[in-house]
């Protein structure tokens, strides 16, 4: 901190003298033989450079002008006390354009910090980093690593944030997730803004992120303890590497029905030479949102998705569809939540799923690469699409007693059987394509792999909960099209935070404008 006492100017100084004296120099600059001897890739370099410190010192006259930012009346802190000494105090602040000096009034008493009424009327943060700053951090970090946020931070802002603190600023700009849902979710009205005829649709999945030891979950921590590989080099057939924490991910969205025939979803499976242009439009996804967390368990983050389609369809207008892989814990939850919420909610297993157990299935009958192989699946796909699923598993069976497969070649047709009864009332897929209904999870396996795998997996990275968290977090308000929305709701929640909490009534003193005769600070 510093400290200075006021003297008055000499009289009609000019507050933005100092501007525009630097941008004097720029056209003087251009007309320089150097200048002109520059190529226009090197021009935009140098004028990107000699504009950055323009607005830097434009920033800096602006802060100056004020000076000495003082309290319209008496400053009183939370605890009663009116601090009656006073001194011009200076902080720094780390904005996009470079560093600026911020000299504002304290108010102090004995043994205790001085409180600056005009950081709260600038809503300015306690640590020297500017709230744009922050954001800039935050958004780069969500694309790419930290490494390369500092790089791209450095090579077009004029802020220098190294790579710690750039993790830290990521955490902290995430910190309002929840409460901004949690908010929005109150503040929504109760009128849908989709089509009432429109389908509400739920998805989750789940994928994996390599964390450090400690911050596993407990019984995978505990699993990874007490492991003992027979090689040291590589895992063997069956062990585990026990290195993965599951961040579960979970999407809303709403669509217009989709009506289709059997002949029609198989037709595309197959990837047939059907012309594009024959090909039906299919309706896109509209009003989406997904977030994926590695705090929250499965069952929490679909009742936060419960939660988001209820904001959607106060009015239970909209069909409710939740398609799911069958993961059990899923389904359970799922059950659960239905009679909690009291909502018609129609359940469809995932179609790919069902395939990739035919597939299987088939290379116990018909051999590997063969014309056969994929005419046997294709025409057990045909009649499960057509609501023939137990049917299905009932002719396989009968087909491997008949041929006598041995055990071991027959187990992928009985898990195949198993599978189809086991989920056959999630597998109505007649009735889910006469209602236009998503028979598919792409838009969660996509969500998978853009909020989690391209971040998160990069090679040989490891994370920590908290700076893993925030960057899902911020992933998430950028593939839903919330970032905007939530950072003037985090810059709300950084002023309550930071500012009238220290004063009393909670309320920040204001400040006297400025005088139009310039005080100088005499150092």
């Amino acid at each position: 901190m510093g400290a200075a006492v006021l003297a008055a100017p000499v009289a009609g100084q000019e507050p933005f003298a100092a501007s525009r004296e630097h941008f004097e120099r720029i056209p003087e600059f251009l007309s320089t033989l150097e200048a002109r001897r520059m190529n226009h890739s090197e021009m935009e370099r140098e004028l990107e450079q000699r504009s950055r410190e323009l607005a830097r010192q434009l920033y800096q006259d602006w802060l100056t002008q004020q000076t000495p930012a003082q309290a319209e009346g008496p400053v009183v802190d939370c605890e009663g006390k009116q601090r009656t000494r006073t001194r011009i105090q200076e902080r720094e602040l780390e904005t996009v354009f470079g560093t600026v000096s911020v000299q504002r009034t304290g108010y102090g008493v004995v043994g205790e910090a001085s409180l600056h009424p005009f950081d709260g009327r600038l809503n300015l943060p306690r640590e020297r980093y500017s709230l744009q700053v922050r954001r800039r951090a935050a958004e780069e970090s969500a694309k790419n690593s930290f490494d390369e946020a500092v790089q791209t931070l450095t090579r077009y802002t004029g802020a220098h944030v190294p790579k710690r603190q750039v993790e830290q600023l990521t955490v902290q700009a995430a910190q309002d997730f929840d409460a901004f849902y949690e908010v929005r979710r109150r503040q929504a009205a109760q009128t849908s803004p989709e089509a009432p005829d429109s389908l509400l649709v739920i998805t989750g999945d789940a994928k994996g992120v390599v964390m450090h030891k400690q911050d596993l979950r407990p019984a995978t921590r505990k699993a990874a303890q007490n492991k003992h590989n027979k090689l040291h080099a590589r895992l063997s057939k069956g062990e585990k590497p026990y290195r993965k924490r599951m961040a579960m991910v979970g999407a809303v969205y709403t669509v217009a029905p989709y009506v289709r025939t059997a002949q029609q979803v198989l037709r595309v499976l197959a990837r047939s030479d059907e012309q594009e242009e024959d090909r039906p439009t299919r309706p896109k996804p509209q009003h989406k949102r997904v977030w994926a967390t590695l705090h929250k368990e499965p069952h929490q983050v679909l009742q936060e998705a419960f939660l988001e389609a209820q904001q959607r369809d106060p009015s239970l207008e909209k069909t409710w569809v939740c398609v799911v892989d069958g993961n059990k814990t899923q389904l359970r939850s799922l059950k659960q939540l239905h009679r909690q919420y009291q909502v018609p909610l129609t359940i469809v297993v995932d179609l790919i799923h069902v395939l990739e157990y035919l597939w299987k299935a088939a290379h116990a009958f018909v051999a590997e690469g063969s014309a056969e192989l994929e005419q046997w699946v294709f025409q057990r796909l045909l009649r499960i699409l057509q609501g023939q699923a137990s049917q299905v598993a009932a002719g396989m069976r009968r087909s491997a007693t008949k041929r006598h497969l041995p055990k071991k070649r027959r187990a992928p047709v009985d898990r195949c059987a198993n599978y189809l009864l086991k989920y056959k009332a999630y597998l109505a897929y007649d009735r889910y394509l006469a209602h236009g209904m998503p028979i598919a999870t792409g838009v969660i396996e996509g969500a998978c792999r853009h909020l989690v795998k391209d971040r998160m997996d990069l090679t040989g990275a490891r994370w920590r909960l908290t700076s893993a968290e925030a960057v899902l977090r911020l992933r998430a308000l950028r593939a839903s099209n919330d970032f905007d929305e939530y950072w003037r709701f985090h810059e709300a929640q950084e002023y309550q935070r930071n500012h009238p909490p220290c004063y009393a009534d909670g309320q920040v003193p204001p400040i006297l404008e400025p005088s139009t005769s310039r005080l100088r600070l005499i150092k």
